[in-house]
């Protein structure tokens, strides 16, 4: 039998699908899961998008342009303008099949094999496998549970730059913490990225969702380092249509953007359909992401106050996206994540959530789960019921 890779031997498993048999083999006993452990929410999309989708006229699904649609990249310009930010549809923006082949296509453009990248932890567990995939190093830097998981003292990132260094990648605001960067923290990543002549990625697929008054402070702010930075974005968490596959690869670096391209004709085109949908959701208005904050804001503060409310959990009140990390009162996360789909339930009910475990790189937290507040509110309260539930019933028997 031929040997397979030896990457795809590292490629690491998801932490947020992993435990999906488990699910399934509990709904079919039965009992109803609720699912905390991925960020598919339940809000509708706009029906700008479903109406759109539902009226189209084209007799062929053709391929576009390998940097996506001109009317679409013209769009997303006038988007960015809307938000202050002047970029050349033709030069600074391409269409992806989602985020993830954006930051894919960023690292191959960016990175030779062996390469370090430095991202701050916990971190949205994908980017290990798209590391991975790349032949990329991560170097990571412990954010603490204590402050909120604010971004880790520039001392410390600093220390981690080697000759191998070649970038910096964030989340803002993170998935999964919902942790919101200040303009503070982020002109000190400029700093250092000016210093070493570093890479900062930045992904913002979460900046419409900020609370309790707070702002998103974009990396493309970051003037001194424009043929720095690199931005991902994504269509997906932003107006609720996932399954669209569509992305955004953004810099001012025209070299980058140019190398990029060639990436992109490789895989021909992003698909027209999502491109379709992701146009169309570009006629959103306002008030459909007013209301999509106030629902969020309610479902966070069931969530971080119910968990806070039992003994022994830690959950900081998050300032963005819609995650939060709770650290419970347990040695083994993944072991109580799998049991509390295996072998508990309340009034029917259980809980499925993701390991926090598999969002760190070099530290391995044990006591952590990633909580996706993605249900709706009836049903994110009586999953805080059963995670108290569950929890008592695990220490008597595990702790």
């Amino acid at each position: 039998m031929p040997t397979l890779s030896s990457k795809g031997e590292l490629m690491p498993s998801s932490p947020i699908r992993k435990l999906v048999p488990f699910a399934e083999n509990a709904k079919k006993k039965g009992t109803q899961v609720f699912h905390l452990n991925i960020g598919q929410p339940d809000i509708e999309t706009p029906t700008q998008v479903i109406n759109n989708l539902q009226k189209i006229d084209r007799k062929v699904i053709e391929y576009s342009h390998s940097a996506g649609f001109h009317s679409y990249r013209k769009g997303l310009s006038n988007y960015y303008k809307k938000l202050g930010f002047d970029l050349d549809s033709d030069k600074e923006i391409m269409v992806t099949t989602g985020g993830s082949e954006a930051l894919i296509f960023a690292f191959q453009c960016c990175f030779e094999p062996g390469d370090e990248i430095i991202i701050p932890e916990p971190f949205y567990a994908n980017y290990n496998g798209f590391a991975t995939s790349c032949g990329i190093k991560v170097v990571s830097v412990t954010a603490k549970i204590e402050n909120g998981f604010a971004l880790p003292p520039i001392a410390e990132l600093e220390a981690k730059v080697t000759s191998k260094t070649k970038g910096i990648l964030i989340c803002n605001p993170g998935n999964p913490t919902g942790y919101l960067y200040s303009k503070e923290e982020m002109i000190s990543l400029q700093s250092i990225v000016q210093k070493h002549d570093l890479f900062l990625f930045a992904d913002e697929v979460y900046r419409e969702f900020c609370y309790d008054g707070s702002t998103h402070y974009s990396a493309l702010n970051l003037k001194k380092i424009d043929q720095n930075v690199v931005l991902i974005d994504s269509v997906s968490k932003r107006y609720s249509m996932c399954g669209a596959r569509i992305g955004a690869l953004i810099s001012k670096n025209h070299h980058f953007m140019e190398m990029a391209l060639k990436f992109a004709q490789a895989r021909l085109s992003p698909p027209t359909l999502g491109q379709i949908a992701g146009e169309a959701a570009l006629a959103t208005p306002s008030s459909y992401f007013e209301d999509v904050r106030k629902e969020y804001v309610q479902r966070r503060d069931i969530i971080v106050n119910g968990l806070n409310k039992i003994n022994g959990v830690t959950c900081p009140m998050p300032q963005g996206a819609f995650y939060a990390i709770a650290e419970l009162p347990i040695n083994n996360a993944d072991h109580f994540c799998q049991w509390i789909l295996e072998s508990f339930q309340y009034e029917g009910s259980t809980v499925m959530m993701a390991p926090a475990s598999g969002f760190y790189a070099n530290n391995k937290i044990k006591n952590q789960v990633r909580i996706a507040y993605v249900l709706d509110k009836e049903h994110l309260k009586k999953a805080v019921i059963c995670i108290d539930k569950a929890l008592e019933l695990y220490k008597k028997n595990f702790n």
